[in-house]
């Protein structure tokens, strides 16, 4: 084969892949210092396999990181067990996989070094944000049901952007989806997610807001972490959705967003209704309107049908006739009611009149009895009383008379055979 390069000398000792992978190899093994050695940093991405733990170990300040393992046959020896966040002190041997062309450390001890200054830093803006109340529950906005406008902030690169694209188009075709790129990762994604979302904004089109990325390491999560994008949600004019990372992570913008759905997916879901579940809903209700109806005229015919039945058998002529006996009934019993308190009094003027009439001394009079008088008009009762030569006069049942008493008679020679005076 003719070389492309004739001026270029190609050496007899050039090596191969594998060749110089086994020299770099033998260089990071079989190096004293390296074959043992005590490496200091904090632990982020902790998985649990079969075979052995694994994590990495980064310098926040540096920007500096390293794969590590700790094989399952180790674990029970270890002091400590790694955990997101930690400062640890690590005691192993560089070990380079040929396949990968990638060196890790081989951890055989594992000492606790404090809390990490990446943790550390979470936290305290942690703790300040929800101090000043940007988590509170009370300042979540609600969703949209049906919006018909979406924006989404995501690298258009990203597996989130299609992942959301697939899942709005089959949940709630027509949607119109707006894309805000930004970076999702590296030094520079804060500012970019903060202008994504600022435009967003201007734009006024959008009636909410995904904020996507796909899962990844935590030190690829940083960007969500940051204050400015934290601000710039809690700022934002419509409700945001935030799809960032796995269920495992948790990031400031998943707790200041109004939703959080840990995934590109989720948020999709989150954001609209399936199609089809409406529809559903839809034809429930109308199925539910029908009976409604169906129900009342099937109600209202039944009573009627009750109402017929029962003036068929009531023979209301029949009734009526009940009924206007009844009411001569009471019509004569509120006039005896009424007649006979007029009828009670009658007889009891009668009564009085009567007796009135049995009392009058004039009536007595009538009867032959006569009422003698002295001249001042008193009444003599008794024959003591009188004189003889005396002037008197005496009233009879028609007219008076005036006479002299000749001779007063003693009451006990003489005996009255008639009803006696009534006085």
């Amino acid at each position: 084969m003719v070389s492309p390069y004739p001026s270029l000398l190609i050496p007899d000792s050039a090596l191969s892949v594998a060749g110089l992978t086994l020299y770099i190899q033998t260089l990071l093994e079989e190096d004293d210092v390296l074959r043992q050695i005590w490496v200091t940093g904090e632990v982020s991405s902790v998985s649990r396999y079969p075979t052995g733990l694994f994590f990495t170990l980064q310098d926040p300040d540096a920007k500096a990181a390293i794969n590590c393992v700790v094989w399952s046959s180790q674990l029970p020896k270890l002091s400590a067990l790694p955990s997101s966040g930690e400062q640890l002190i690590l005691l192993g041997r560089i070990k380079l996989h040929p396949q990968r062309g990638q060196y890790q450390l081989v951890v055989w001890q594992i000492l606790p070094g404090g809390q990490g200054l990446m943790s550390l830093r979470y936290r305290q803006l942690r703790n300040r944000l929800e101090t000043e109340g940007l988590f509170d529950q009370t300042r979540k906005r609600i969703v949209p049901v049906h919006p018909q406008t979406i924006a989404v902030v995501t690298s258009p690169r990203a597996a989130a952007w299609g992942d959301i694209q697939r899942t709005l188009q089959e949940r709630y075709p027509g949607l119109v989806v707006l894309l805000s790129p930004a970076l999702v990762q590296g030094d520079q994604a804060p500012e970019s997610i903060v202008a994504a979302i600022q435009r967003v904004a201007r734009d006024g089109r959008a009636e909410v807001l995904i904020l996507a990325r796909g899962g990844g390491a935590v030190e690829d999560m940083a960007c969500f972490n940051d204050e400015r994008v934290v601000r710039a949600i809690a700022d934002c004019p419509i409700p945001v959705i935030a799809g960032i990372g796995h269920q495992r992570d948790e990031s400031l913008a998943d707790l200041v967003a109004d939703v959080c759905a840990h995934t590109p997916t989720a948020a999709a879901e989150q954001v609209v209704p399936l199609f089809t579940d409406i529809q559903s809903a839809h034809r429930q209700r109308i199925l539910s309107l029908q009976f409604s109806i169906q129900l009342y005229f099937d109600t209202k015919l039944n009573k009627l049908q009750r109402l017929q039945d029962r003036l068929v058998k009531a023979q209301v002529h029949r009734q009526l006739q009940q009924q206007q006996q009844s009411l001569q009934w009471l019509r004569q019993r509120l006039t005896q009611s009424a007649t006979r308190p007029f009828d009670q009094a009658r007889q009891h003027c009668q009564f009085l009149a009567q007796t009135f009439d049995s009392l009058n001394p004039v009536a007595v009079l009538k009867r032959g009895y006569a009422v003698v008088r002295l001249t001042d008009g008193a009444i003599a009762r008794t024959a003591q009383e009188l004189q003889p030569g005396q002037l008197i006069t005496i009233q009879l049942g028609q007219g008076d008379l005036t006479a002299h008493v000749i001779a007063v008679t003693p009451s006990s020679s003489h005996s009255l055979t008639t009803d006696p005076y009534p006085y």
